[in-house]
């Protein structure tokens, strides 16, 4: 049975090739003030940071920029953008990047006007904010994260060893996201592939939960059928636009909040990923990818009916003459061979973990309740220890 709840998502979007267009009918909701976020620069060499800072001029904005955005935004990066953000005076903060940018946007909007440490009271605390919040726009280069359509902001804090993420309610949602799937067409292949894995985990954490009959599972089955034949299709052609439009709009509905409804949700393979993350810096698809195969062997016998239905119905495994739990493991074997075909990173070794690190790691990771086993201390570091 379906639980109770609510459902609301005010981010309006813009998609197809022309979406950057709506720009021009954005723009004058706002004042003045624009800070203007981005990465390491690669809009400047494809085109995109130009058709942005046109269209701004041409709406008689003023700009501000903040660049530099790392792959996995640091808190001081963070406090950086909110001097940055005061300076301005900004009205508007506006992402143009993948999820890591539109994430660094949604935190240094809460903070800016935030009297208390920003960090402890919303990667700590998980408060909410109670300052004015300065609104936030997205332009969407690299898909993976979702961040486009949702609260999410994940921050790393070098000093403690934590990588966090906080989903704030809506008022902290983007209010507008432009998705041109033809600005994800530069971005390397081992980015594409790492956002690709990222969509996959996000359907994954929230299907591996639960044992009822449950509409959103068969919307995830979908999402992961539709993300699975794309990225085929995307890896031996980046340019193919359906490949790469289904693969930006399944993206925005793995994680816009949609099927997570009616759910508990389980979220530990990000927690371990984003352990490993915080002692070794790398890319987000790619811890996830490495503790997956680990994670789910350990889940699996808590979950066996679940995980046979996902090899049925995901992976095409026959089930007859066959015992359930052969089933479910075929599955994860059909899985684990795909993400291998996509040249994901299998193992937190190739990373840059180290042994040395096991401690840490375990120490960072955040534990949640709402899969099929509450994991404890031991299990952690067992989970760990079978990703080296």
């Amino acid at each position: 049975m379906i639980g109770n709840f609510t459902y609301c998502n005010p981010t309006k979007l813009y998609f197809g090739k022309d979406a950057l267009e709506g720009l021009k009918e954005e723009l004058p909701k706002y004042g003045k003030n624009v800070l203007l976020v981005y990465g390491g620069g690669s809009i400047k060499k494809n085109g995109i940071y130009d058709a942005v800072v046109a269209l701004l001029k041409a709406c008689r904005k003023e700009i501000f920029e903040d660049g530099g955005v790392m792959p996995n935004p640091s808190y001081a990066k963070v406090c950086e953008g909110i001097e940055r953000a005061r300076a301005a005076k900004a009205d508007l903060i506006l992402a143009v990047g993948g999820g890591s940018v539109c994430d660094y946007a949604k935190a240094v909007s809460v903070s800016v006007h935030c009297e208390e440490d920003a960090w402890e009271k919303y990667f700590i605390r998980f408060e909410e904010p109670s300052c004015e919040i300065i609104p936030v726009g997205c332009v969407l280069t690299m898909v993976g994260t979702g961040s486009e359509m949702n609260g999410g902001s994940v921050i790393t804090n070098h000093a403690q060893k934590l990588k966090i993420g906080h989903v704030f309610g809506e008022e902290v949602f983007p209010k507008f996201s432009i998705l041109n799937p033809e600005f994800t067409y530069t971005v390397p292949r081992y980015q594409m592939v790492s956002g690709i894995y990222d969509i996959m985990s996000h359907i994954l954490e929230q299907y591996f939960s639960g044992t009822d009959d449950n509409t959103s599972d068969y919307l995830s089955e979908g999402l992961l059928r539709s993300l699975i034949r794309s990225a085929d299709i995307a890896i031996e052609n980046p340019l193919d636009y359906e490949a790469r439009s289904n693969i930006m709009w399944t993206a925005t509905w793995a994680l816009n909040t949609l099927i997570a409804k009616g759910k508990t949700t389980d979220w530990m393979v990000h927690m371990l990923g984003q352990a490993v993350a915080a002692h070794t810096d790398a890319t987000h698809g790619m811890t996830l990818a490495a503790v997956t195969v680990p994670y789910y062997n350990f889940l699996l016998p808590y979950g066996t009916a679940k995980f046979a239905r996902y090899a049925e119905n995901v992976w095409g495994v026959d089930p007859a003459g066959k015992p359930q739990e052969e089933v479910a493991r075929e599955g994860l074997r059909r899985m684990q061979a795909w993400m291998q075909k996509l040249g994901l990173v299998m193992n937190i070794t190739d990373l840059g973990a180290t042994r040395e690190m096991l401690d840490g790691m375990v120490k960072s990771t955040l534990i949640m309740d709402g899969g099929y086993k509450v994991m404890d201390e031991n299990d952690v570091r067992n989970v760990l220890l079978q990703s080296f």
